[in-house]
């Protein structure tokens, strides 16, 4: 089994008789199969229900290779094609590799109980690219709450990895922080006097409890949510520079003609050579049940069926006792997992997750909405 050494894990112990009889039996099942990379815990979200109870939060629906697919055969995303010879290192870390971009970079945010990763996961990557393709002239965080409740009628309810990036293109989207208010617990990544946070309130997500100071989904402090109202206005709470919504909208064009300035990639090294040339990705994989018991280390599918598609960001990778992994944010919060992140087998397309990887291209322009008409 792999050491996993490479972060510090907390953990939080249940009473046998309070886990769920088939999960217990899950854990035991993950505990017992050899040669097991990650570390399986009964966890507080999901410890009385039996595997598959994270449907809900997993957002993505139908076939998003497929969907993207089609969409450059219609030609509104193109293809990455890589201009540079340079050679795919064995470890990368975008916020090493674009130091001046690293706060924005390592932001971890929280979806809260709401479907909308596919919201999440492309405002965050687009943020990291806003970022690195004007070399921090604009870093700023956008909006997860203009993109998730703009550019669908129910955002919790699910949508498609493609959706954010022609929503921020089309119709651009404002700043916004993390959570609204609250920043407890946010290390060093908040941006805060933007103009529309996410108003969500803040979980604790199906990792071991720790210091998370956060309630699970479904508790008091964090109920079953609904899709909030698409924002007109910005917050109070907004700063001078970004109290207008029309004037904060920021966007992005192609270079015209078959560049729409959206591209994908799939397969491992597609993908390595994408985020060198540019940034984070959004990506998404199928998220089998024992992934709700991750506490550490390097996920792959042991034991349980299909729980939904979740989207998350493609931030680097790495090699860990010589098993290739990606390096994965997610967005329930940074107490999750592994501060925020996991990390799961690369090169073997674990759950979907390199079937196509999606963002602007590296030569895409960035900049206000209106000054990009």
């Amino acid at each position: 089994m792999l050491a996993l050494t490479s972060f510090s894990l907390a953990f939080t112990s249940f009473e046998p008789s309070k886990v769920h009889e088939e999960r217990a039996a899950q854990i035991k099942t993950i505990e017992e199969t050899p040669n097991v990379l990650w570390r399986a815990a009964a966890h507080p979200r999901f410890a009385h229900a039996a595997p598959g109870a994270s449907a809900s939060m997993n957002g993505v629906k139908g076939d998003w290779g497929a969907e993207i697919r089609q969409s450059v055969l219609e030609g509104s995303i193109k293809n990455f094609v890589p201009t540079s010879n340079a050679a795919v290192p064995d470890a990368f870390d975008s916020e090493t590799a674009f130091p001046q971009c690293a706060k924005i970079i390592g932001e971890i945010r929280d979806q809260s109980n709401c479907g909308c990763c596919w919201a999440f996961a492309g405002a965050e990557a687009a943020s990291d690219r806003l970022c690195i393709s004007t070399n921090a002239s604009m870093q700023v965080s956008l909006s997860a709450q203009d993109v998730c409740f703009c550019s669908s009628f129910n955002g919790c309810g699910g949508g498609q990895i493609s959706t954010p990036w022609h929503y921020i293109k089309n119709k651009g989207a404002v700043t916004g922080g993390v959570y609204k208010g609250d920043y407890t617990g946010q290390p060093d990544h908040s941006f805060t006097g933007m103009c529309s946070d996410f108003s969500l309130p803040h979980c604790h997500h199906h990792g071991p409890t720790g210091d998370d100071p956060y309630p699970a989904e479904g508790a008091a402090g964090c109920p079953s949510e609904q899709s909030a109202s698409c924002p007109s206005s910005c917050d109070a709470s907004a700063s001078s520079g970004h109290s207008d919504f029309s004037s904060d909208k920021i966007s992005f064009k192609g270079k015209g003609g078959f560049d729409s300035g959206i591209e994908t990639a799939s397969g491992e090294t597609k993908i390595q050579q994408m985020i060198m040339a540019g940034g984070p990705v959004e990506t998404a994989f199928t998220v089998y049940s024992d992934f709700e018991n991750y506490a550490g280390g390097i996920y792959h599918h042991v034991s349980g069926g299909m729980a939904g598609g979740h989207a998350v960001k493609f931030v680097g990778w790495g090699v860990d006792g010589g098993v290739k992994y990606w390096k994965v944010a997610n967005s329930w919060n940074p107490y999750w997992g592994e501060k925020g992140y996991f990390r799961i087998m690369r090169g073997t397309n674990e759950g979907g997750i390199e079937d196509q990887v999606i963002g602007t291209s590296a030569t895409a322009t960035w900049g206000k909405k209106d000054a990009l008409a």
